[in-house]
């Protein structure tokens, strides 16, 4: 039988090809070369890239054969995953490849910038001695504030506490246990800016992290601060940076990733007080090498049919057709629980009632912390690393499987409990022929409502005429209610889920809290891959 066909498409490491070993006909390509790569993925099992090679739907559909796109690296900008997905083609990373090299290039930028090291180079580059002009500060006793304690946060903050640094984080969902052992004070945001000397954010970019150290949090830092990103281009407002960088708000700033890379201006780049790098968070020899080798190991993996760690778009094993349709509800569930929660999740039990019962459906426990996580974490969560990653933030995951099942066919219900001792549930089931995905309970109230990409549930005192009031609210702010479901408990109090057809702006939901005095308003969005 002639050999699995392994493309690489770009430059990997000799240690990469020796990771595939022989039993594969290993074949090289220009990926950039378009006409060249489509005539190579003809005859493909498995393509490696890195970020120069464009795996679209264009270049699927001339890979008949391909099992899996291994990307060396993090990022999978340049991969069409959906598309991939659809084809069946299995997209595996390495996302652990360069937590090193990105905690250690933060703490470059941190050092650079108490000592003033760039500029005192460039000034001696130059012909200059000026020593007086680079007076820096120690790190020692300093504090370092760290927006997201995930695997890069942790290591940089193990690796500053070196420094005699004093460390306080923000992060909602690590727990109080996680910190300490961490060594870490947790804080709530405006705390953590106004004490940090040094400021590092290592979030993931969703809707809601975007622009989350913006004007407000600058101006609230003290005049003799910095802040660092090593993690994603937009979490800190550019043009708010630029800003108070040049007002003299805060001390300076480094800063390795940008919102258009390369940068469309020179706001930052072209800042006296800012250290700027060109995107080199992986940029090193050990990431690198690190990368190839892991997808290499990956791609052997799948092309031998076994489970593969760290792919990003299938669940490992056999899954029953019965149980397929539930894995997108259950992760839907997952988001929904994310999206009502306040805190950190302890434990999280996933309770599967029904017909299901007949099946294994231990996929559903990867699918719930998959959708619970997927909002709270810096790295791509898959079916296989979500325990992992769970396992990292001290959440217990429990899973019963029970026949007895009156009002649905099947029923899955996710019960979690808070670092605070809350106790949250969200309940879902798929109804009818057509297996539409409904939620049909949150906390213990009944519903009826197909789930959907916008929700809003919203809990306050049942009293005539609330609905109208926020349902004129978003009427004036052009947003169209597409469903509603009202659902009472025994002490008066209402729970509302309100389906629109986008996402609500902060102000507006900050309105109709004000107006109805809600307990409780939180947005829901459900993010499919």
């Amino acid at each position: 039988m002639s050999k699995p066909v392994v493309l690489l498409a770009e430059q990997l490491s000799p240690a990469t090809i020796e990771a595939l070993g022989p039993d594969f006909d290993v074949r090289t390509v220009d990926g950039t070369d378009r006409p060249a790569l489509f005539d190579a993925l003809s005859e493909a099992n498995a393509v490696l890239i890195r970020s120069a090679t464009k795996m679209d739907e264009e270049a699927l559909a001339h890979a008949p054969h391909l099992k899996v796109i291994a990307r060396a690296g993090v990022g999978l900008d340049n991969v069409d995953i959906k598309a991939a997905t659809t084809a069946g083609v299995m997209v595996v990373n390495a996302p652990t490849s360069n937590i090193i090299s990105a905690a250690e290039l933060t703490c470059g930028h941190i050092v650079s910038l108490a000592r003033n090291i760039p500029a005192a180079n460039a000034s001696l580059a130059s012909g200059e001695w000026k020593r007086s002009s680079f007076t820096g500060v120690e790190l020692y006793e300093k504090t370092l504030g760290v927006v997201g304690l995930g695997r890069i946060g942790a290591l940089v903050a193990a690796r500053m506490q070196a420094f005699g640094m004093r460390l306080v984080a923000y992060d909602p969902y690590v727990t109080a246990a996680r910190a300490q052992q961490l060594g870490v004070e947790l804080l709530e945001l405006d705390e953590l800016v106004a004490q940090a000397d040094f400021l590092t954010i290592h979030m993931p970019k969703t809707p809601e992290t975007t622009g989350m150290i913006g004007e407000a949090e600058l101006k609230a830092m003290k005049k003799s601060a910095y802040v660092v990103n090593v993690a994603r281009g937009g979490l800190i407002d550019e043009d708010a940076l630029a800003a108070a960088l040049e007002a003299g708000e805060i001390a300076g700033a480094g800063i390795d990733v940008f919102t258009s890379e390369p940068p469309a201006d020179t706001s930052l780049t072209g800042q006296a007080r800012a250290v700027v790098t060109p995107h080199l968070g992986a940029s090193t020899e050990e990431a690198q090498e690190k990368a190839g080798v892991s997808v290499a190991k990956s791609v052997k993996l799948a092309l031998e049919g076994d489970l593969v760690p760290d792919a990003v778009n299938v669940a490992g094993g056999a899954i029953d057709p019965f149980v397929r349709p539930g894995i997108a509800l259950v992760e839907k569930l997952g988001q929904v629980f994310s999206g009502i929660a306040h805190g950190a999740l302890t434990s999280l039990e996933v309770d599967v009632r029904g017909e299901l019962a007949d099946y294994d459906v231990s996929v559903y426990k990867l699918a719930a912390l998959k959708g619970i996580l997927t909002s709270v974490v810096s790295e791509k969560v898959s079916y296989v690393n979500a325990p992992v990653l769970a396992e990292q933030r001290g959440i217990e995951t429990r899973m019963t499987v029970e026949r007895e099942s009156p009002e649905f066919r099947n029923l899955t219900t996710l019960t979690g409990t808070l670092a605070d001792g809350t106790v949250l549930s969200v309940a879902g089931t798929l109804a009818g022929t057509r297996m539409v995905q409904k939620l049909v309970g949150i906390n213990g109230y009944e519903l009826d409502a197909p789930l959907a990409d916008h929700h809003l549930v919203i809990i306050y005192k049942d009293r005539p005429g609330i609905v109208a009031v926020y349902a004129e609210k978003f009427g004036d702010n052009g947003i169209n209610i597409d469903g509603l479901q009202v659902a009472r408990s025994e002490n008066d109090e209402a729970l509302s889920v309100v389906t629109v057809d986008k996402r609500v702006p902060d102000e507006v939901i900050d309105s109709i809290a004000d107006v109805i005095d809600a307990r409780i308003i939180r947005q829901i969005e459900i993010v499919e891959d």
